[in-house]
């Protein structure tokens, strides 16, 4: 992902450009990207940098008049005439950049706690002798650290960290555990032992190439004790605030692309942004059986606002090619997200072509809604080895304390920086992502809900309604309407659910007892009744099918039989019996076949 890396450290200059470069060799994926490296070696910093091209934060470094320098990675939206304000101070400013960061640093004591996006960066105050490195207040724009004993190395990739630290190439028993459970190692860990992650809202000082202080500019629980306002009071204010400040995610000089779906978070955005007719092109991701219910309700959502509107499909193009993208997935996060997320490195691809700015509704529902994405099992009991399932139960037990957390310091804090940052990262190696769910004053005043809020979708339908009442017409993917009521609306969202939760029964959630009855009327292709109607991907056809071969050459090799972790006949009978159709392991061979990448990619690799 676009990001910066580097070290501060005492030893001597030419050593620590040669590490310098060989870190940030490793973050250049795309032609599209741009590079530079700063060196102050008075105060130990060897600072790179990686951006793509005409993005925010290309123009690297920033300096100001006084020799304060910015190295910023990510986007961040400011309050409305920010930059008038610091001309007024007398500050020469290029109103198309990130210049006036630099110089809201001498503006702002409390520098960076007023800034609002997902970023990191690395600040040298030359006047005090100072570095900073810091992220936003929610870490989800991520700085990976490893402290030895002659530096501090940090970056954006973890892979950027091992290729010069091949100690660290060892899988931390605890991560495992949990990326096997959860699908996330928590607790700002990483898989390697020896790299952590920089925790959210920090500002870590460092003097003479060495680090000071680890201090954070921000607590989650400045926001959890506020007041709890009443239900009508909080609606306004969460309206107000979300009207104020939504024009801000749609400025800049970049293309900007709605990635629309039949959902009520896009269908927020849409009623509220207002933009003039066939000025923002939509787009919505598609399957390979049928139009599902995200294109059929993005598509009339698009047409009533007057904006142009295609799909982007994932089908035959990306199977040809999914063992490439399956490797690239897992590379590209460090084993953050499983191969079952490589069609979105393939969608983003495309939708690159269309604009290099995507706007999206992601977090919504886990911020406003309260909706959990990731949890911890135990499923996967038998195909590891005993000791390694000790950390699986470890990682429920972490996983569980975790959950008497305020619900949306959970959804902010600890589910938006270790679940969703490796889909994030994913989607950001093609392009901007953009959602205004993790807008400071948003998410802050949704801290003062009062709870029965989030157990509906009360608020979102008014905010639609306050927005464009007409956009209420069109129910959603799942049947939510704001205007239709009686039972022929309750039929229609019946039918709508209970087809939702039947592809999941007969795709990645199918019983073994239904997979076996499945099996002995495969000539019926029964699939093709259920599947393609609410989901894009469908991993258990697929693995038993066109990508099967794929799966025995992988799982099956005597390498990765010979894993320490796994148990090697259960793994046969697992890869056979799906491949076969007989059973349904789609869940199991994401997680192995990830580890096995994981394994080759950064364990074994040189």
């Amino acid at each position: 992902m676009p990001g910066i890396v580097g070290l501060i450290t005492k030893m001597p200059r030419e050593r620590a450009e040669r590490e310098l470069l060989q870190m940030i060799g490793t973050l250049r994926h795309e032609d599209f990207y741009v590079t530079g490296t700063l060196t102050d070696e008075p105060l130990g910093v060897y600072v790179g940098w990686v951006a793509r091209e005409d993005a925010f934060d290309e123009g690297m470094p920033l300096r100001n008049e006084r020799g304060d320098v910015l190295i910023f990675s990510g986007e961040e939206f400011p309050v409305p005439g920010t930059q008038h304000r610091l001309q007024a101070c007398g500050h020469d400013l290029d109103p198309n950049s990130a210049q006036y960061l630099v110089h809201l640093y001498e503006e702002d004591p409390a520098f960076p706690a007023g800034l609002n996006g997902r970023f990191h960066g690395l600040l040298i105050d030359r006047h005090h002798g100072t570095v900073m490195l810091f992220n936003d207040r929610y870490g989800m724009h991520r700085i990976y650290y490893h402290e030895s004993r002659d530096a501090f190395y940090f970056a954006s990739e973890a892979k950027a960290i091992l290729s010069i630290r091949p100690e660290l190439r060892k899988i931390n028993p605890r991560a495992l555990g949990e990326l096997i459970s959860c699908g996330a190692v928590l607790e700002n860990r990483t898989l390697f032992d020896g790299a952590y992650i920089l925790p959210p809202g920090s500002a870590w000082m460092f003097e003479n190439g060495s680090l000071n202080s680890k201090s954070s500019y921000f607590h989650p629980g400045e926001w959890e004790q506020q007041e709890t306002l009443r239900a009508e009071s909080f609606y306004n204010e969460l309206r107000d605030v979300f009207a104020r400040n939504l024009p801000r995610f749609f400025n800049g000089h970049q293309r900007v692309a709605m990635s629309l779906t039949g959902g009520l978070d896009t269908r927020m955005i849409m009623a509220w942004e207002r933009p003039a007719a066939g000025s923002l092109p939509c787009y919505t991701f598609g399957g390979e059986f049928r139009e599902c219910q995200d294109v059929t309700v993005a598509r009339k959502v698009a047409q009533m606002c007057g904006q142009p509107h295609q799909v982007i499909q994932v089908g035959a193009e990306f199977l040809s090619r999914f063992p490439y993208y399956a490797e690239r997935t897992v590379y590209l996060t460090d084993g953050c997200v499983d191969v079952g997320r490589a069609p979105d490195l393939y969608l983003n691809e495309k939708a690159r072509q269309i604009a290099p700015v995507r706007m999206t509704g992601n977090y919504g529902g886990e911020i406003l809604r309260r909706v959990r994405a990731f949890k911890a099992t135990k499923s996967l009991q038998g195909l590891f080895d005993p000791d390694v399932f000790l950390y699986v139960e470890k990682a429920q037990e972490t996983y569980s304390m975790l959950l008497l957390e305020h619900p949306v310091s959970f959804a902010a804090f600890k589910q938006g920086p270790w679940y969703h940052h490796g889909t994030l990262q994913l989607e950001q190696m093609q392009l901007s992502l953009r959602s205004p769910y993790l807008d400071n004053d948003f998410i802050r005043t949704v801290f003062r809900a009062p709870r029965p809020i989030f157990d509906s979708t009360e608020v979102s339908l008014r905010l639609i309604a306050d927005g464009n009442r007409d956009l209420l017409r069109i129910p959603t993917d799942r049947g939510v309407s704001g205007t239709r009521s009686g039972m022929s609306a309750a039929a229609s969202r019946g039918l709508l659910e209970f087809q939702f939760k039947a592809e999941y029964a007969y795709d990645a959630g199918m019983p073994q007892w239904v997979a076996l009855i499945d099996h002995s009327f495969s000539s019926l292709h029964l699939e093709r009744l259920f599947l393609g109607r609410h989901k894009l991907f469908h991993f258990r056809i697929w693995y038993r099918d066109v990508l099967a071969s794929y799966v025995r050459e992988m799982l099956l090799d005597p390498r990765s039989l010979s894993r320490p972790y796994i148990n090697r006949k259960n793994v046969e009978a697992v890869v056979n019996h799906h491949t076969k159709g007989d059973k349904n392991y789609t869940m199991e061979i994401h997680k192995l076949l990830t580890l096995e990448l994981v394994h080759r990619l950064f364990v074994s690799s040189n």
